[in-house]
């Protein structure tokens, strides 16, 4: 087993929380992929494995994980919300053709939310920075 799996199975026993086939099944899917689903997607994927499982069980069970600090909820405005269980400071590339969502690695800009602060007098919890353009796929789809 995943050892980041492992450690979020932890956290939720620690915290109460009783362990179902589906909610496992739900956290290992959310940990093992990179695509940052959405609660449609998740259902989608596991429905196979789980016919009696709705949509709503997959919602339920993301609430759990968000509230445990498991998984973070993105929001997009009208779109769909998506999901991510890497939790460190990274951040997102996306595909404006396809709606693909990729992490990149770039050191953390504490000093974006340093100056937030101090120039605001905001009490900054946090920041996004997205990056938006054409994935190499749909470019690949537009060449030919």
């Amino acid at each position: 087993m995943d050892s980041r799996l492992e450690l979020a199975l932890t956290k939720l026993k620690s915290t109460g929380v009783r362990m179902t086939p589906q909610r496992h099944a739900i956290l290992a899917y959310l940990i093992d992929t990179m695509c940052h689903p959405t609660a449609d997607d998740i259902y989608k994927a596991l429905e196979p494995r789980f016919p009696s499982m709705s949509v709503a069980t997959v919602y339920n069970n993301l609430k759990v994980f968000i509230e445990v600090g498991l998984v973070r909820e993105m929001n997009y405005g009208d779109q769909s919300s998506r999901f991510d269980a890497d939790m460190t400071d990274h951040y997102h590339a996306h595909c404006e053709r396809c709606g693909g969502m990729f992490d990149f690695d770039y050191p953390p800009l504490a000093e974006v939310e340093r100056a937030a602060s101090e120039q605001t007098g905001f009490i900054v919890t946090g920041h996004r920075l997205e990056i938006y353009g054409i994935c190499p796929n749909c470019a690949d789809i537009t060449k030919h």
